[in-house]
């Protein structure tokens, strides 16, 4: 559908929210089973030094781009992104379920601490009449094996979701996509991170000019510096690294 780009050793879509609504209406109306993955600058970093990521990302039919970073990045390298090319939950979430309640898609979430996501999915079914959404959280053993991650896939299976959300963060819920796929039969399997978490208020919305601006990052390293701040002080020396001998070889 859209245009693939090569950046920073890995290959993106240029998608707005409203290509990437129209992908997963593609995907139900076919009925086939695509993965529709992102890249930002973490994922980057987990890429390049995590095979089993590698072999998620070369199963995904698009993968769009959640950062502003790669964004401006991209631009610096001459391709022709631009600003609504950087989708991220926060802003795809609510036109999302709008659609999926309009054209009555289930949609599954797994993922979220427990409470969570239940929490989050009763604010979107009341922000949406209409919106079939179903939860479970994503503290389980994934073991593919473990009765656990049995019931996970009985739960899902039953439901039946035209969507299914993966939301246990980077790389885990893309390692549990690549262990489970041939059990899943979601027409769109998505990888939302933290998004139901920002729908129940369990972390903090940034500010989404700071997501224009490129400063979303700074406001998420304030709101979990714990988590976060390894990843906001080293990673991105590492892309730039990237960035760096990307450029050389196109300069040349």
């Amino acid at each position: 559908m859209k245009q693939s780009y090569y950046l920073l050793g890995v290959w993106v879509n240029a998608l707005t929210i409203s290509d990437l609504n129209r992908l997963i209406a593609e995907a139900v109306k076919r009925d086939e089973r695509w993965i529709i993955a992102n890249h930002n600058l973490h994922s980057l970093c987990i890429y390049h030094k995590d095979p089993k990521m590698r072999a998620f990302y070369d199963r995904a039919e698009y993968i769009h781009i959640d950062g502003m970073s790669l964004i401006l990045l991209g631009r610096l390298l001459g391709l022709p992104l631009r600003r609504e090319h950087r989708v991220t939950y926060v802003d795809w979430t609510d036109h999302l379920m709008a659609v999926a309640a309009q054209q009555g898609w289930r949609i599954f979430y797994l993922g979220g601490k427990p409470g969570v996501a239940e929490r989050g999915a009763s604010i979107l079914r009341q922000r949406f009449p209409g919106l079939q959404l179903a939860t479970a959280h994503g503290y389980f053993d994934v073991h593919p094996s473990s009765l656990e991650n049995r019931a996970v896939l009985e739960a899902i299976a039953a439901y039946q979701p035209h969507v299914l959300m993966l939301g246990m963060g980077m790389p885990r819920q893309e390692h549990w996509i690549l262990d489970n796929l041939d059990r899943l039969s979601a027409n769109a399997i998505l990888t939302a991170g933290a998004a139901i978490d920002y729908v129940a208020g369990a972390v903090p919305t940034p500010p989404r000019w700071a997501g224009q601006l490129g400063l979303e990052w700074l406001f998420r390293l304030l709101a979990e510096p714990q988590r976060l701040w390894r990843r906001y002080s080293i990673e991105p020396w590492f892309i730039l690294r990237l960035f760096a001998t990307e450029l050389l070889l196109k300069e040349r």
